[in-house]
């Protein structure tokens, strides 16, 4: 099987927050292409790997970003020992094998790069590669899925309405602060009551948000946070080096944050 290094033997632990599986799986069912929306770290990709296994497909992940070039998803003429050769880029891969293909944070890609997506998402399901003057009809088993931030939105970093429309799409948050802690307790084996202060540091983290942060600190984060902790870095140290640290650099914004961990500690 050409994919089959793609395929996730072991399943990904992953805690459902809602409905979120179900409606996948009756997209899926049609291979409506799936947009993911969610501020980072709240668990998008891991949300895909899960799917992936439950479904038995292969996962083509291409991670985008402003460089990409459509001939970096689609493929490219390289020069081997017998001459000039094609390479199928990752997306033609998915789309001839039968793969999920997922897009992540396809805003940070050009809109001339992700334009090359559009005769996969509508009804005609085909992929042109024009260097190579050959069409690709998709497999019966593709699916397009990509991720997306809006809190990262803007007038030059944005997706175009016509690449919108072409997506059923699921909204992703972070988990409830239950929920949450459990998750942190699992991927970074702290015990319950370190879980539940670093998620009550997350919430406070999150209420600055729009108040000289971005974003607060995601649950990625909280599960670095608390790989440190068992490696026996004190809690107020291992939340500078994994939370503070990576996301602000503003002396007023550190300090508030600073005063979030020792009163939660």
């Amino acid at each position: 099987m050409p994919l089959k290094d793609y395929l996730i033997t072991e399943e990904p632990y992953y805690q459902s927050t809602g409905k979120e599986i179900a409606h996948f799986e009756a997209a899926y069912a049609d291979r409506m292409p799936i947009m993911l929306k969610g501020p980072t770290g709240c668990g998008k990709t891991r949300f895909v790997e899960h799917i992936a296994y439950r479904l038995r497909k292969p996962l083509v992940t291409v991670s985008c970003h402003e460089d990409m070039t459509a001939s970096d998803l689609v493929g490219r003429y390289l020069l081997d020992a017998n001459g000039t050769v094609w390479q199928d880029g990752p997306l033609t891969l998915a789309v001839r094998h039968g793969a999920i293909c997922y897009l992540d944070e396809i805003v940070e890609a050009r809109q001339d790069t992700t334009v090359v997506i559009h005769s996969l998402t509508d009804d005609r399901r085909i992929l042109s590669l024009e260097k190579k003057n050959e069409v690709v009809r998709a497999h019966p088993d593709f699916q397009l899925v990509i991720s997306y931030n809006p809190g990262y939105q803007s007038v030059l970093k944005d997706l175009k309405e016509s690449t919108k429309q072409r997506f059923g799409a699921i909204d992703f948050s972070y988990p409830s602060a239950k929920l949450e802690a459990e998750i942190v307790c699992h991927e970074s084996g702290v015990e319950q009551a370190v879980a539940d202060k670093l998620v009550k540091i997350a919430e406070r983290s999150r209420n600055l948000r729009g108040h000289g942060l971005e974003e607060g600190a995601s649950t990625r984060m909280l599960i670095h946070v608390g790989q440190l902790i068992n490696r026996g870095v004190p809690l107020g140290e291992a939340c500078d080096v994994a939370l503070v640290l990576p996301i602000t650099d503003d002396p007023d914004i550190r300090s508030a944050l600073g005063s979030a961990i020792s009163a939660c500690a």
